[in-house]
């Protein structure tokens, strides 16, 4: 056993003993079908406290010779595969954190460095085969093979962190690439490579050194979507064994969308509000809003306004293919966006291919990032939010109407009125602060059409359903008639309780008073 060449079980041993640990380990099925074919070259993307390094020591744990894991695989899932005896630990495995490398390298080439460190374990193991430290990882791996057949598993954590720590370094980074590409490309001595890091893989300007690599991202899962974070099955089951709400839980971390798996929980911060009894923003305990701050303030064209957009719960159409899976060479705002998506910041819907804010903890981080710089004026209608919320409550439409007003004048310099979907976003982004008593659905069908936005209380709340009708060019009290003449309450079915219905007209002829506001209260019994 060693450090990088075969290490032991330990790393997954922890993650199994800890309070909470969901089995993933059914990935292995998956990764044993791509041993020595062509899909063997994984890069799996996906954001920080996504469980990347975990999966990378249950990998370890499984493959490597240098342990006995049965008692430790005993009864989970991957126990069940007809592949399970055949390769549990019958490789040679190279472990590999860049992170690791590059913070000890300093000042030292992070591939010589890398490359030292692993052959001094090599030689321990096979010093008879190879011809000391004059020969390169990659030789030294080639005359291993020749000798002995034997074939290497790559597990490779933080792959991208020269692309992340030295972001406009190109030189540095075609040098990793290239070392990366002579390690593992066309190489008979490699069984499968599996990589994690925030990026995908390729697009760096026009060298495409690493194209064999199947990519797995936050904008196509593929295969792997149910082991991407925890599934609405697993966070259901948790919520009953710790005594938590399922929908205050899915409130706080669910959201990101993936083709097949519509409701993809934050693990860590489902892990950490199971253990805490408690539902808080755990997110910005390891991250820090000022890298959000750095890219939301870039300056390309309708940026600022996107970003106000999904801030009032809207969606963004996206093209995704421009991004080069950089954190330097952005062309186009979408290329921004594309990387906000990796980074967890955003979620992205592959069937419509529009991006979103996913869920309460990272719209407080994008709060937290406008705290400070040019977002003064979206700052003041957020801290406005909770009066206008009360006043809705109460049915006090005068205020309403007035608060709507002073909401589109202080974003009416970066989120202009032009259609009913803007006045859309606008509404709920003045309504922002009420996502922490409702969950928010927009365009919901309902009898003879869609509402336009309604709030759903969250359990323990003690709030009125809102359903809100918004009216571009004409009066609230047409938007009224409309939820009743189209009987809109209907979709409420097997809801109990008060419902306030809303109707917001916008009329941009008015000056002094462009919005008009007329609320009504309703009652519906569950049937």
């Amino acid at each position: 056993m060693g450090i990088y060449l075969n290490p032991d079980n330990e790393g997954f041993q922890r993650a199994v003993r800890s309070e909470i640990y969901v089995d993933k380990t059914g990935l292995i099925a998956y990764t044993n079908q791509c041993l020595n074919t062509e899909q063997q070259y994984l890069c799996v993307s996906r954001p920080r406290r996504f469980g990347k390094s975990v999966t990378l020591k249950m990998l370890a744990a499984y493959y490597s010779c240098g342990c006995d894991s049965r008692e430790l695989f005993a009864g989970r899932d991957i126990e069940k595969s007809a592949s399970y005896q055949k390769h549990r630990n019958q490789y040679d495995v190279i472990y590999l954190n860049m992170q690791q490398f590059y913070i000890e390298a300093k000042q030292r080439d992070i591939t010589d460095y890398l490359e030292q460190e692993v052959l001094d374990e090599l030689l321990e193991e096979y010093g008879g085969l190879i011809n000391g430290r004059n020969t390169g990882l990659a030789g030294a791996l080639r005359r291993i093979y020749a000798r002995t057949k034997k074939k290497f598993i790559f597990l490779i954590d933080e792959w991208d962190c020269v692309m992340r720590e030295n972001k406009n370094c190109e030189e540095q980074q075609k040098q990793y690439l290239d070392f990366l590409r002579n390690l593992l490309k066309d190489q008979d001595y490699a069984a499968l490579a599996y990589m994690t890091g925030i990026l995908p893989v390729k697009k760096y300007g026009e060298h495409s050194a690493l194209n064999m690599f199947w990519e797995y991202s936050m904008t196509d899962q593929k295969a792997l979507e149910q082991f991407t974070g925890f599934t609405e099955d697993e966070v259901k089951a948790l919520c009953v064994r710790f005594g938590m709400d399922t929908a205050e839980t899915a409130s706080w971390y669910d959201g990101y969308r993936l083709a097949q798996f519509q409701h993809v929980y934050n693990p860590q911060s489902v892990v950490q509000a199971m253990c805490c009894r408690r539902f808080s923003n755990y997110w910005a305990s390891t991250e820090i809003y000022d890298a959000l701050k750095i890219y939301m303030e870039m300056d390309f064209d309708g940026l600022r306004a996107d970003i106000l957009r999904l801030l009032g719960g809207g969606r963004i159409q996206i093209n995704t293919r421009s991004f080069r899976n950089d954190m330097y060479n952005f062309r186009v705002k979408d290329d921004v966006l594309t990387l906000l998506v990796h980074l967890g910041y955003l979620a992205y819907d592959c069937e419509t291919q529009e991006t979103f804010i996913p869920n309460r903890e990272i719209i407080e981080e994008f709060e937290n990032a406008m705290s400070t710089g040019g977002w003064q004026e979206v700052t003041r209608v957020l801290k406005a939010s909770d009066k206008l919320l009360e006043d809705t409550l109460a049915g006090n439409a005068r205020a309403v109407a007035q608060g709507l007003d002073r909401a589109h004048m202080e974003a009416a310099s970066i989120l202009a009125y032009n259609n009913e979907n803007s006045l859309s976003c606008a509404v709920g982004l003045a309504y922002y602060s009420a996502r922490k008593y409702y969950t928010v659905i927009r365009e919901l069908p309902a009898g003879r059409g869609y509402v336009d936005i309604v709030f759903l209380p969250l359990p323990h709340a003690g709030k009125p359903v809102l359903v809100i009708e918004l009216k571009y060019k004409k009066s609230a009290q047409a938007a009224i008639q409309q939820i009743k003449d189209r009987k809109y309450v209907q979709a409420l079915e097997g809801y109990r309780g008060e419902i306030l219905l809303v109707g917001i007209g916008y009329d941009k002829e008015c000056v002094e008073k462009p919005h008009s506001c007329v609320i009504e209260r309703a009652q519906k019994t569950a049937g």
